[in-house]
């Protein structure tokens, strides 16, 4: 069992769920509200994580969307004040971690929620009184269970960030075992998106070789572990592997991502499609690392060196054929998305948080030209 303090406490290793009673006492949280998903709500996986608390008399939500709304937080927020609740826990990928940061910011913070969005001078607006969260990924790749965001579609359809060291959970629980049975197209996709925040922060322009250090570690871990985990969804070492990638893309995204980021939080907003994020990640990546190669090429290297590609293969032609052999689509058209929305997608992308940390400066045409590769 491994108890890591870095940005914030991570209790990691298989069994460490069973450390939620304990967790929730040294926080002094007596009435949680646990925020999930209804598929997770009906499996046995989280009756055996709501039995462990049962004498807290915990509160489920469980109508967390695939991609967070500020409409299901308006729902949780009321939950939390009428059960008097005083502390969340999030069991779930990135939507309900998410969503539960949401429910912590505006169960102590006056809305609107718009305010606390980055791109609106929120940081400075949230404060300390974040209520206490506890976080329990149950896939292997948003890394939100140590990330200092959150992303949440408004009522307006704009999908924004709420940013801010107070937003991390105050403890992150990381248990492989929890992903042994992530069916395996969650798996390849959930995989994608952890390898797409490593990959991301290590380009970064900003200086952070700490940062770094841990984006190259993951990136290899998870070029090395996705597939099998894919293909052996039973195999603990690879869960564990994966588990402790997408942990490090969390940890590591701190230092800021870039315009895969910066194009697929827009789509992730349509409304009248449903995108995973992970998947779009995964699509979108080829096609921007191309477009960055000319800013970054001596970094570009030092990860296709690290993931042991050979002399002259290139991370863009790598990452194309892993997504083919994990079956994930090859354009945004053939998961629904029109090329109606391309002018809506570009300013989506052109005001996203993540644009300012890309490796090459990006104007207008260059991200219609990036869609339209990937369309």
């Amino acid at each position: 069992m491994a108890t890591i303090n870095y940005l914030t406490r991570i209790e990691f290793d298989f069994g460490s769920s069973q450390m939620l009673p304990q967790l929730t006492r040294e926080l002094g949280i007596q009435r949680p509200l646990v925020v999930t998903d209804a598929f997770l709500w009906q499996s046995d996986m989280m009756k055996g994580l709501i039995s462990l608390i049962a004498n807290l008399r915990p509160i489920v939500f469980f109508e967390t969307p695939e991609n967070p709304t500020e409409a299901a937080l308006e729902q949780a927020v009321k939950a939390y004040e009428e059960n008097g609740c005083d502390g969340v826990i999030a069991v779930g990928g990135g939507s309900p971690i998410d969503l539960a940061k949401g429910v912590a910011l505006l169960a102590t913070h006056e809305g609107p929620l718009s305010q606390y969005a980055l791109i609106l001078g929120g940081l400075n607006r949230i404060t300390a009184k974040v209520a206490p969260l506890i976080a329990i990924p149950t896939t292997a790749g948003t890394g939100s269970e140590v990330g200092r965001g959150a992303l949440i579609t408004l009522h307006d359809g704009r999908k924004l960030g709420f940013i801010s060291p107070h937003l991390i959970p105050r403890v992150a629980v990381c248990d492989p075992l929890l992903t042994l049975t992530l069916p395996p197209r969650l798996t390849a996709a959930t995989g994608m998106d952890a390898l797409t925040h490593c990959i991301e922060t290590f380009l970064s322009p900003r200086v952070n070789p700490p940062a770094d250090a841990i984006a190259l570690d993951g990136a290899k871990r998870a070029t090395k572990w996705l597939e099998c985990a894919f293909q052996e969804g039973g195999h603990r070492e690879a869960r564990w592997n994966m588990m402790m990638a997408s942990l490090q893309g969390g940890l590591t995204f701190q230092k800021g991502l870039g315009a895969v980021h910066s194009m697929s939080h827009p789509l992730g907003g349509l409304r009248g499609v449903t995108l995973h994020h992970g998947t779009l990640n995964a699509l979108i990546l080829p096609a921007v690392l191309q477009f960055n190669r000319p800013a970054c090429k001596d970094k570009l290297e030092v990860i296709e060196q690290a993931i042991g590609l050979k002399q002259g293969e290139a991370l863009e032609d790598f990452i194309t054929d892993l997504n083919q052999r994990l079956g994930l689509p090859k354009t945004l058209s053939s998961i629904g998305v029109g090329r109606d929305v391309l002018a809506q997608l570009v300013e989506g992308a052109m005001n996203d948080h993540s644009t300012a940390t890309n490796p090459r400066p990006l104007e207008r045409g260059d991200f219609i030209h990036l869609f339209e590769q990937v369309f």
